[in-house]
């Protein structure tokens, strides 16, 4: 048996990628939902933190299930 020894790296590098993009995305969500709790205590509008919070959480849903796409097909 041999080991393609420049393809696992390749798979590595892109999963290693992809991984902190996603964790990255889903901070930025929960960052956006912090803004929304304090904006609605000091009383001002989040409709803008609570858009883009909605729009990393489902670019973070749309991702995964990509990724699940991928490993049944």
């Amino acid at each position: 048996m041999k080991i393609d020894w420049a393809a696992l790296g390749s798979v590595f590098g892109v999963s290693l990628v992809v991984t902190v993009a996603l964790v990255a995305l889903f901070t930025l969500g929960v960052a956006g939902l912090s803004r929304r709790e304090r904006a609605t205590a000091q009383g001002d509008s989040a409709a803008l933190a609570v858009t883009a919070a909605y729009t990393c959480f489902a670019a973070c849903a749309a991702a995964v299930a990509y990724g699940i796409y991928l490993i049944v097909a």
